[in-house]
């Protein structure tokens, strides 16, 4: 079977590396070409759609502070970073992901606007090791692309599917990919292992997958 062949929208597992790869590397020459203005409004309509949708609330059925799990975007993702200053001050609870050894899934520890953070594997930014440990209630999830299914294409870790297979087998929790709109393609390559958002946040539009 061909690199992007499928069945039921499943790519063969002979396929699904490459296909992968290929999108990959697709999207990245995407993103990097957006243009700096388009994405500071992008970052600021993140707020404007996540107002109006309100996918998560504040507070959790017990009274807690609903625990939200962002992430520092890096390099050419779009900016969550003040979507995470605003949920912080509407009384969320934020927290962000620290990377383990590969093969892991990741931890996550509590953060809040102006701490200070570590420069962690592969470029990343994580809070220190004297902030909590939390589990989140609702990931906000990075990506390189979706699709009208609810898959998201990462960067080859697996660590977000690891992560949201372990969550997921001991309670709920709400995953909510955020990207450019650019990013949406027809059908992400995937296997058995890869893990459906519930939502997806974009500059244009926030989707909800059933």
């Amino acid at each position: 079977m061909a690199a992007g062949a499928r069945d039921g929208g499943v790519v063969a597992l002979s396929a699904l590396d490459d296909g992968k790869r290929v999108m990959r590397a697709t999207m990245l020459a995407r993103r990097a070409a957006f243009a700096p203005d388009a994405r500071a409004s992008a970052a600021a309509a993140l707020i404007a759609i996540w107002d109006r949708e309100r996918p998560v609330p504040t507070r959790r059925d017990d009274g807690a502070a609903t625990v939200m799990a962002g992430f520092w975007s890096m390099g050419d993702e779009i900016d969550v970073r003040p979507l995470l200053a605003r949920l912080s001050a509407e009384g969320y609870a934020i927290a962000l992901p620290v990377t383990p050894a590969r093969g892991a899934p990741l931890t996550f520890r509590a953060w809040s606007p102006g701490a200070a953070l570590l420069r962690g594997p592969m470029g990343t930014s994580q809070p220190g090791p004297e902030a909590a440990i939390v589990e989140p209630d609702a990931l906000l999830v990075p990506l390189l692309a979706f699709d009208d299914d609810g898959y998201r294409l990462g960067y080859g870790g697996g660590y977000y599917d690891r992560t949201l297979a372990a969550l997921r087998a001991r309670r709920a929790v709400t995953a909510i990919g955020v990207g450019f709109e650019a990013q949406r393609v027809d059908a992400v390559p995937r296997g058995p292992g890869d893990g459906r958002l519930d939502w997806l946040l974009t500059e244009r539009a926030m989707l909800a997958f059933a």
